[in-house]
């Protein structure tokens, strides 16, 4: 039996990090096991979008989410920067969101949490961004959408919680639990069973299978994402554009990512022939230039998708110290700060800045039947 940690999290992802770093910096001692390397699926894949968000007006649980995500990220980017040396790449660069041929209420509904945005006509949209194709007709412009690089925002969190001695384990998948009626005693794994005061999940799309053992199947599946990643050698577009699902995310040195697939397709991370035709015709039409950019690479990730597009948080029903962060689905990364800071806020008895009941593990019930 290992060293007694307060807190077990499974999962390496942004979440069980973040969580984790949270943690370990208000004074608990945490262990994180993987059954890979850490944060090598969605949260290395994603493009790192991060939307803003107001808490003061923020009125559906996933906004309350988002926004206080949104207001952390600054100051935990310059935390991590000066405690690791690590830079994640946050920017704030703003975003264009494509609209079309009719202006719609999508600036009111960034309005309505307190979020400055502006309808913009093509003409001036194509100001902003002369890049821009003609013909894409209006925008709405949010300045305050921000960016981050995936990989450096992990190795930074990961370094991190080494310096404040959270305990890592890689390849060390879970492989039971050991309980005592409502209580976890320990986790049963390879290198033998690792006990703690209180056991989070945060697998991730593999969170399913874990929960599964202890009586839950809320539904959490796998959903691939496929992206494509081109080098212009020069920057075209410095605003993040968006089109329904899809998006360019321009980085300062010239590359942008293009995103992204959505295909409920099981646990296959493949990139496919067609995805990456369809990917590279969606930018080329947004952006024409990009016709000449040459292609560097092309990944996809496995995003947690739930039954209902919320998150599962909050402490597994018929269990004293077993909790759930999962299926976060699109918005990992995003929703990875105020994720951590109200589990925090649950493991260590503390008032909670976001109430949990939206995203609890009994409204899956409903989607068992």
């Amino acid at each position: 039996m290992s060293q007694h940690s307060d807190v077990l999290i499974v999962g390496g992802g942004v979440i069980g990090l973040t969580a984790a770093y949270f943690l370990a910096r208000d004074g608990a001692s945490v262990e994180v096991l993987d059954q890979g390397d850490f944060g090598q699926e969605a949260s290395w894949a994603g493009a790192g979008i991060l939307p803003p968000g107001g808490p003061s007006n923020a009125r559906t649980p996933f906004e309350q989410l988002r926004a206080q995500s949104a207001a952390l990220f600054p100051t935990l980017s310059a935390e991590l920067r000066e405690r690791t040396g690590i830079d994640n790449g946050y920017l704030r660069c703003g975003g264009l969101e494509i609209l079309g041929d009719e202006p719609n209420l999508a600036d009111d509904e960034w309005h309505a949490e307190g979020i400055q945005a502006e309808i913009l006509s093509e003409k001036e949209a194509r100001r902003l961004e002369p890049a821009l194709a003609p013909g894409l007709g209006w925008a709405c412009h949010i300045p305050e959408m921000a960016q981050l690089r995936n990989p450096r925002h992990i190795k930074a969190l990961l370094a991190a919680c080494h310096s404040l001695g959270v305990r890592l384990r890689p390849d060390c998948p879970a492989r039971g639990f050991r309980r005592d009626g409502g209580r976890l005693h320990s986790i049963r794994t390879a290198a033998g069973d690792i006990a703690a005061g209180q056991f989070l999940l945060a697998a991730g799309a593999w969170t399913e299978m874990l929960l599964d053992l202890v009586g839950w199947q809320p539904g959490i599946r796998p959903i691939r994402g496929q992206i494509v990643l081109l080098n212009t050698g020069t920057s075209l577009f410095r605003r993040i554009v968006l089109d329904g699902k899809r998006y360019l995310v321009p980085r300062p040195d010239g590359r942008v990512l293009i995103g992204s697939t959505e295909e409920d397709i099981g646990f296959d991370k493949r990139t496919t022939a067609g995805a990456t035709r369809e990917l590279l015709g969606f930018a080329i039409r947004l952006v024409p230039a990009l016709a000449e950019a040459s292609v560097e690479r092309s990944w996809a990730g496995l995003r947690p998708g739930s039954p209902d597009g919320l998150p599962f948080l909050g402490r597994v029903p018929g269990f004293q110290n077993l909790f759930v962060a999962a299926g976060h689905f699109r918005a990992g990364i995003q929703l990875s700060p105020g994720t951590a800071l109200v589990l925090t806020e649950l493991l260590l008895g503390r008032p909670l800045t976001i109430p949990l009941e939206p995203f609890c593990l009994d409204r899956a019930v409903a989607f068992r039947s």
